[in-house]
């Protein structure tokens, strides 16, 4: 049975723009990338960082893993046969780094290079890699599947989401938690081996931890449409 053949899921994800998938995948998959991940994580000597990025790239445990026939039908599902991951970044919320992130849109990309284009920016560089704010259009050609290695109930710091966001398109960010106040927040808890599927454009946020454990997640972008003027996504 095909992952997305629940017909309440896809309905969820475009009304609301997010939707759990939960656990499509075998405990084999899901022990073998969190040993690749963790592998990386202990090469790099940063055993104690709370996140990389570009381990599309740099990690050929997470390269497979976003080829699996299980993230396949989910992605082509969504987004057609021409869907195709675009970034990657691990996230370890733990007693030693427990962060509260504000209401906000992820409104970057990842270029390989900067190319001054009508409609992008402001541009950035993070953890070495270029970033910049794309139009509209484009963020609504992407999908992010969050993979859950761990966990997560309501207490470790879930995500949580005001449904049908996504819909207003881009916020201004001064005005993202005022915008989240005017709705009703929805905290996502996750099991092992869940994705939660979400709209780059829905307006997001997560806790502090109240009861700090390990809450890794894989954060996965794909996306079916390429990008003007030469850019270029970076881990494509």
């Amino acid at each position: 049975m095909a992952v997305l053949s629940q017909p309440e899921i896809m309905t969820d994800f475009e009304r609301n723009g997010f939707a759990i998938v939960r656990n499509p995948f075998s405990a084999e998959q899901i022990d073998s990338l969190t040993q690749a991940i963790e592998g990386f994580r202990n090469a790099q000597n940063s055993a104690l960082s709370a996140g990389f990025r570009n381990l599309l790239r740099q990690c050929e445990g997470v390269k497979e893993f976003a080829k699996s026939k299980e993230i396949r039908e989910i992605v082509e599902a969504l987004q057609g046969q021409n869907s195709k991951p675009v970034r990657s970044i691990f996230f370890d919320k733990t007693p030693a780094s427990n962060w509260y992130v504000t209401w906000h849109q992820d409104l970057s990309i990842a270029v390989e290079k900067r190319i001054d284009t009508e409609g992008y920016g402001p541009w950035s560089v993070k953890d070495g890699t270029i970033h910049t704010q794309p139009p509209r259009e484009i963020l609504e050609h992407i999908i992010s599947l969050r993979i859950h290695l761990d966990a997560c109930p309501i207490e470790n710091g879930a995500i949580k989401f005001i449904a049908g966001s996504h819909r207003n398109g881009i916020i201004n960010p001064a005005e993202a938690a005022s915008r989240a106040e005017a709705g009703t927040p929805i905290a996502c808890a996750a099991g092992v081996g869940d994705i939660i599927l979400m709209r780059p454009l829905i307006l997001h946020s997560s806790s502090k931890s109240t009861q700090p454990d390990h809450r890794r997640v894989l954060h996965l972008e794909f996306a079916s449409i390429d990008l003007p003027n030469g850019l270029s996504w970076t881990e494509a």
